[in-house]
């Protein structure tokens, strides 16, 4: 019988052992923890679970100092994340505290046409520790992003979530466990460190 070999990411054949970063030397940036995705039109799978995590990686991060930055995604009015609609507000299990910053987009990445970078750049921090929403949309993004920038990036799995998607050759659902999963290890792969949960994050 053929044995199963298991495949290594990019990183893995390049000879490095990738680590988490820690909140000492991380920020922690919260993406679109918004009502959208729990109440609103694009209701997630898991997403209480994994606000659950993000309140706990805010309450640790805050104990320990970490800057701690809320991206929040700004659509057209009236519309998904519409500033005049309920969706656009951010849930209370993230809700920023007054000396946090919060820094609207309207892009996927989260770096894109905002002042994520420069914000960054001013807290002196080359490390980000990710965790909120769509884990294959926004969240990749700005973790594909931050390589390009000379960022590292640590997702937190545990404290993000997605939705079901349609297959574009079948047009079949694709589980959003599923999505969830294909999303991670694309970002493994080479784009940021996959943190299974926030207790693999050292202080």
């Amino acid at each position: 019988m053929q044995s199963i070999v298991r495949p290594k990411t990019l990183l893995e054949l390049a000879g490095v052992t990738p680590a988490p970063s820690s909140l000492s030397q991380a920020a922690l940036v919260v993406i679109d923890a918004q009502h959208e995705y729990l109440d609103g039109r694009l209701p997630l799978s898991g997403v209480q679970a994994a606000l659950g995590e993000i309140a706990a990686l805010l309450a640790r991060a805050r104990k320990a100092g970490t800057p701690v930055i809320h991206v929040r995604h700004k659509g057209r009015p009236g519309g998904a994340f519409g500033p005049d609609t309920p969706g656009f507000a951010i849930v209370s299990q993230a809700a920023p505290q007054p000396d946090e910053r919060v820094i609207e987009k309207g892009l996927p990445n989260a770096f894109a046409g905002t002042e994520l970078k420069a914000a960054l750049d001013a807290l002196d921090r080359k490390e980000i520790v990710i965790a909120g929403f769509m884990t294959h949309m926004c969240v990749e993004a700005t973790a594909r992003a931050a390589i390009d920038l000379g960022l590292k990036a640590t997702v937190v799995a545990a404290a993000t979530a997605t939705r079901d998607l349609p297959d574009p050759l079948s047009g079949i659902a694709v589980p959003a466990a599923e999505v969830q999963r294909n999303a991670l290890a694309a970002l493994n792969d080479r784009f940021a460190v996959i943190a299974a949960d926030g207790s693999k994050v050292p202080d």
